[in-house]
């Protein structure tokens, strides 16, 4: 369940580019302050199927060192059902700039008997990237790491913002997106890989057409394990409707619930 909470903010990136690392600034047009998503958490265990909580995502304008910026906050919280097992209450806060470049990242989890608190740092200067990262937790001592970059960098949310404004139609089926994420204690390299369009019809019985993608880890033999199967709309808007999460013990499922403010026309509807 941890897992499906932070991807709802990256599973976008895919949108970036296939042959390095994106730009630090990009042309929103994607997204528009005061958008919000929600989402329908589902847990299966031993072929019964739980409602688990929500998530919801939200940005909003708001000033950051003297200059307009952009405030993007997932909340997920646990019902109380998960409670009893597992309880989980994760704020995720990211700042950018109006040209989407990431500035600042919060992430504040409660997960079970353990609160863990990140905080990364950008900054920019003579065409690199400073990542200053920290991370907190209760009765133990605080991890600081320092990185001065000659790529960009990116938050788990800062990913979706920037992405959201690529287009992906010259994706072909197999081809893999590298992306360098800070998580508080380090700069990671994650990857994704595309598995083409398909529809995908929600609880709602709204179907959408969708773009689907892959995330991915491999062992120390290189070999590939799914970690995570996403479905994003096949529009401007990009929204990410499905998740479907593999775990050890069960599979977890995120189904989008909501959509306010969005900027565009969900032309990826499919009308039967």
């Amino acid at each position: 369940m941890r897992r499906i909470f932070t991807w709802i903010g990256i599973c976008c990136f895919w949108l970036g580019t296939l042959s390095g690392y994106a730009q630090c600034a990009a042309k929103n047009d994607a997204i528009l302050p005061g958008e919000r998503l929600t989402y329908e958490l589902k847990f299966n265990w031993k072929f019964i199927w739980v409602n688990a909580g929500e998530a919801k995502m939200d940005l909003l304008p708001v000033e950051y060192k003297g200059k307009p910026c952009y405030q993007t906050t997932l909340y997920s919280i646990s019902n109380k059902t998960v409670d009893m097992f597992f309880k989980m209450r994760d704020t995720l806060t990211c700042i950018t700039t109006d040209r989407l470049e990431p500035l600042y990242f919060r992430k504040g989890a409660e997960e079970g008997s353990r609160y863990t608190v990140d905080e990364v740092h950008f900054n920019y200067l003579d065409g690199k990237c400073i990542v200053d990262q920290s991370r907190w937790r209760k009765d133990r001592k605080t991890i600081y790491a320092k990185d001065t970059l000659d790529y960009c960098v990116f938050d788990m949310l800062s990913i979706l913002l920037q992405a959201r404004s690529f287009d992906p139609t010259s994706y072909k089926v197999g081809d893999k997106i590298l992306f360098p994420m800070a998580t508080g204690a380090r700069v990671e390299e994650q990857t994704l890989i595309y598995r083409g369009k398909k529809n995908f019809k929600a609880e709602n019985d709204v179907k959408y057409r969708c773009l689907v993608f892959s995330l991915v880890e491999y062992d120390k033999k290189g070999k590939e394990k799914e970690v995570i199967t996403f479905y994003v709309t096949d529009d401007k808007n990009h929204l990410p409707v499905r998740l479907d999460l593999y775990l050890n013990f069960g599979s977890a499922k995120a189904f989008l619930q909501t959509i306010e403010g969005n900027r565009h026309p969900l032309t990826s509807i499919v009308q039967d």
